[in-house]
């Protein structure tokens, strides 16, 4: 678990830059994490105004919508949102929501479909697919990033095939939220 807590803050940057930006979220930032997608005017795109609990609903109701569209028998590993500090933003007001999971499949084999439901499911669903294809890793897993600015939301889809048991890792990352007026951000 430490390592994903670890991994969360580069893997938001990573991911949440694509077509995703609000202009004044990181003034004067390293513009690399949105380089990737074509984004180049750096930061994260305004989610709008919530209560940390909310988002997470909302997030955990992104991953949902996700896991149908993979269409092949398997299970989905039970985990929670968290909560992470926006970029370049103060922890205390401004917060994304990230929610890590996994799916595996009843048979090894089922990957693939698995991997291709997705690829043709999600632009259906209102994602724009900013990369597929094979990751720099020795396994060159087969890689899926896309973004949804309707739900200002991010997944990084990863095809894990040599792990054990085979399985697909998904991380959905939300836009930067502002909590309301008077509140303060719940980290869990």
């Amino acid at each position: 678990m430490s390592a994903l807590v670890l991994a969360v803050p580069l893997v938001l940057t990573t991911f949440t830059g694509c077509g995703m930006t609000d202009n004044s979220a990181v003034s004067g930032s390293d513009n690399s994490s949105a380089t990737s997608s074509g984004n180049t005017s750096g930061g994260i795109r305004s989610a709008g105004m919530s209560t940390p609990r909310d988002a997470s609903d909302a997030m955990e109701t992104v991953s949902s919508g996700i896991y149908d569209l993979i269409k092949v028998k398997g299970k989905a590993s039970d985990s929670r949102p968290g909560v992470q500090q926006c970029p370049g933003k103060d922890r205390d007001k401004y917060f994304q929501i990230f929610h890590p999971w996994s799916f595996y499949p009843a048979s090894a084999a089922d990957l693939d479909a698995a991997m291709e439901h997705l690829r043709e499911g999600l632009p259906k669903q209102g994602w724009k697919i900013v990369e597929y294809g094979p990751d720099t890793s020795r396994n060159k897993n087969l890689t899926l990033i896309a973004d949804n600015d309707e739900q200002k939301a991010g997944v990084h889809i990863t095809q894990m095939k040599k792990r054990n048991p085979p399985k697909l890792s998904l991380m959905v990352v939300s836009g930067c939220y502002q909590v309301p007026d008077g509140q303060e951000v719940e980290h869990f």
